[in-house]
């Protein structure tokens, strides 16, 4: 039954990083601890970077493949992203673990709050905008936002899709469209990052691993099929999806908080 629920798990992050760019590694690793059943915090934030990464790399290249991503901003995000998600990781595994998952609930209500306001603009169509003026590569301010955010990720050990997409556009002024296929690069470089920082610590559970991945390679096919026909009801999905992720935040703050006290 743990494998079936880790391959299930796995394969919403994934579907949901193939649709919509983001939204899955920030339920990853509750998944890992209150449905597939990881005991320890640390563990599942380790599992779940590796396993994001793994799928937000086999999202990305299918919206390469489409022409979304912008690879300059990306090489440039991931660069500074990266250093960033190593220094976060390494202040996340000296971080008392429950209260590590008190703070990342907060950013759980944050990120849902976030894509409550990001679905009050126009879907993403299936294709970049004609004409869009490419942004240049570097910036001062894409190098602080990439930096500010890997931070972010690895301290909580979450991919960042939500957080990596309105950076971009902030960043940059680029479509949406580019936003979230350039992303997933990053999500899977600060995913790297992280995994690799925990890994170094024997914080991954190698084989829950494995099934996360094979299920995510599946879900996010079908995200990535499904992302061009349901593009046009993109608000629709980030409201549902903001109300999981308020019921998921909700609940670790009861668990949480109840093992504190």
């Amino acid at each position: 039954m743990s494998v079936v629920l880790a391959l299930l798990s796995g394969g919403f992050v994934g579907f949901s990083l193939g649709l919509i760019g983001g939204g899955g590694s920030i339920l990853a690793t509750p998944l890992l601890l209150y449905v597939v059943g990881v005991g320890q915090p640390h563990v599942a934030i380790g599992t779940g970077a590796l396993a994001v990464a793994v799928s937000a790399m086999a999202n990305f290249t299918g919206h390469w493949r489409a022409g979304n991503v912008r690879w300059g901003n990306a090489l440039v995000f991931a660069a500074f992203g990266v250093v960033g998600a190593l220094l976060g990781s390494t202040l996340g595994k000296a971080f008392d673990g429950e209260r590590l998952l008190f703070l990342f609930a907060l950013v759980m209500i944050a990120v849902g709050l976030l894509m409550l306001r990001s679905g009050r603009r126009n879907g993403a169509g299936c294709a970049p905008a004609a004409g869009a003026p490419s942004a240049p590569a570097f910036t001062p301010r894409l190098a602080a936002v990439a930096l500010a955010v890997g931070v972010t990720s690895g301290f909580f050990g979450i991919g960042g899709g939500f957080l990596i997409v309105p950076g971009l556009v902030f960043a940059t002024g680029m479509p949406m469209i580019n936003a979230i296929g350039t992303s997933l690069f990053a999500v899977g470089a600060f995913g790297i990052a992280t995994a690799a920082n925990y890994a170094l610590s024997g914080m991954i559970d190698w084989p829950v691993a494995a099934q996360y991945i094979a299920g995510g390679l599946i879900g996010g096919w079908v995200g990535m099929r499904l992302a061009c026909r349901l593009a046009g009801q993109k608000g629709t999905l980030d409201r549902i999806f903001a109300s999981l992720i308020f019921t998921v935040a909700a609940y670790m703050l009861y668990r949480t908080s109840t093992a504190m006290t």
